[in-house]
């Protein structure tokens, strides 16, 4: 090949292996042309939701374009996620969910999609422990003492929860598996109706959120026994952890963002640290903590692996348990 023309190759063939580049680059700066949804797969107002209106209105002040919160409720949440699946992986369509479709992935014999591989992770925005609260009128003032109270009076205590296969309940089954305890789990259509029955004495023993039961702590309405957190919860740091008390116990709540799979991962990565700028931000941080958590940024990588983790736990504990769906 002659010098001349031999440059000239050399010059297109590094033109051409720049264009996919190129490509991704020009994307992501031109991305979002248009607003975007973020599918809540739960009614409104509930932790899930208000965590994606402050998201999306960071998200929509970063980018100059709306990202608006869709509420697609039903089926545990499996609808809404279903909706995001289905969607076009092109960065237009995100989701913010909880632990619930870990849990679905063993609680329903046929499911139209496969979490773990038809969502990519993006990142975990918020984590939450659930405070073991019970009704005054039970004796035990700690956990250890309602750990020895239940196994003294086995299926006499009444386990309340938001329902069956709920994060409540399975965080409920895995204390009672490595407590060693017999319990009668008592489902409801939801926290409120729980609360509501565990005030009144109707039942025993509630695992519930901190925004939920802090203000009934505080007035002596429930008596919190534990967290269930690896450590102590920031917000409640008076009350022990589980772990403390029965080793390697760790059940906890989480609230993160993803997309169809095959979204372009130079967008992931986009919307990865705009979102971590915005748990870095003190009032949306603030905000955050309010809703009864720790913020908890990270990578889509380590999001991925807390999803991996959960699906595998709660898994053993459905099979164990034989739960079933309702």
């Amino acid at each position: 090949m002659k010098l001349p023309h031999r440059r000239q190759f050399l010059h297109l063939a590094a033109g051409a292996a720049a264009l996919p580049a190129v490509s991704r680059l020009a994307r992501a700066q031109a991305y979002p042309a248009r607003p975007v949804r973020i599918i809540v797969p739960f009614a409104p107002a509930g932790t899930t939701d208000v965590a994606a209106r402050l998201i999306g209105q960071w998200l929509s002040e970063r980018f100059g374009q709306q990202f608006v919160v869709e509420n697609r409720p039903g089926a545990g949440g499996n609808i809404g996620i279903e909706a995001v699946v289905r969607a076009p992986p092109d960065g237009y369509t995100l989701l913010m969910t909880d632990p619930s479709p870990t849990i679905s992935a063993s609680l329903y014999d046929k499911l139209s999609f496969n979490f773990v591989h038809d969502i990519a992770p993006i990142s975990v925005v918020l984590r939450s422990p659930f405070v073991i609260v019970v009704n005054p009128a039970v004796p035990a003032k700690t956990i250890a003492e309602f750990i020895a109270y239940a196994k003294a009076n086995p299926g006499k205590v009444n386990m309340g929860s938001a329902g069956t296969g709920s994060t409540q309940h399975v965080a409920g089954e895995l204390f009672k598996m490595m407590a060693a305890v017999d319990m009668v789990h008592v489902p409801y259509r939801g926290g409120g109706p729980a609360l509501t029955d565990l005030l009144a004495g109707q039942v025993q023993v509630l695992f519930l959120p901190p925004a939920i039961s802090i203000e009934h702590i505080r007035t002596g309405r429930l008596r919190a026994l534990a967290v269930t957190t690896a450590i102590r919860f920031e917000a409640l740091p008076d009350i022990p952890s589980v772990g403390e008390f029965v080793a390697t116990y760790e059940a906890s709540t989480w609230f993160g963002v993803g997309v169809p799979r095959s979204t372009p991962r130079d967008l992931i990565y986009k919307l990865n640290q705009e979102i971590n700028a915005g748990l870095a931000d003190p009032k949306i941080k603030a905000r955050l903590v309010e809703l009864g958590g720790t913020v908890l940024a990270g990578s889509p990588t380590q999001f991925g692996k807390l999803i991996t983790e959960d699906t595998e736990k709660w898994m053993k504990v459905i099979r164990a348990a034989n739960i079933k769906p309702e």
